[in-house]
């Protein structure tokens, strides 16, 4: 079995090491770059969050030419989804920024309105995932409606 990689016009370059690919001069696949922001940095809410793929309002760095994301629907599915996201983009900036206790705090609060969000919407709703079904008197996964089946006004 040969080592070389074939560029597309038929030709072949010298053999990249195993996980490096075929890139000029056995390049890496990815140039990693982690934007980062201040401790303090001012936060969007969590529904504008979710509209702007971030909770942090210095790392909104849109698209040139971007289209502004639909203004979402306010639906009980939606503000999960929102307390989800916010959730998310509070632990990766605790991942590089461990000691700010106000965001820590925030990140709790958070986590604490997304279990009760979550059991709300499970009671009205029923099961969002098979560990919710294991919650009732039977077996519930399997009967509908499920979430994609709501129309945005019902969920």
């Amino acid at each position: 079995m040969s080592n070389m990689n074939s560029s597309s016009a038929g030709g072949s370059r010298p053999a990249c090491p195993t996980g490096q690919g075929a890139l000029p001069a056995c390049g890496p696949f990815a140039v990693p770059f982690v934007a980062g922001q201040s401790p303090a940095a001012p936060r969007y809410s969590k529904t504008k969050a979710l509209e702007n793929g971030t909770l942090f309002q210095e790392l909104d760095l849109p698209f040139h030419l971007k289209v502004n994301a639909p203004k979402l629907a306010d639906t009980q599915l939606n503000q999960l989804r929102a307390l989800d996201f916010v959730i998310q983009e509070l632990a990766l900036y605790l991942d590089t920024h461990p000691y700010d206790s106000e965001a820590f705090a925030l990140f709790q609060n958070y986590v604490e309105l997304e279990k009760t969000a979550w059991e709300s919407y499970v009671e009205q709703h029923g099961p969002l995932t098979q560990n919710d079904a294991a919650l009732s008197g039977t077996y519930s996964w399997v009967k509908g409606p499920w979430p994609w089946q709501y129309s945005e006004e019902e969920a």
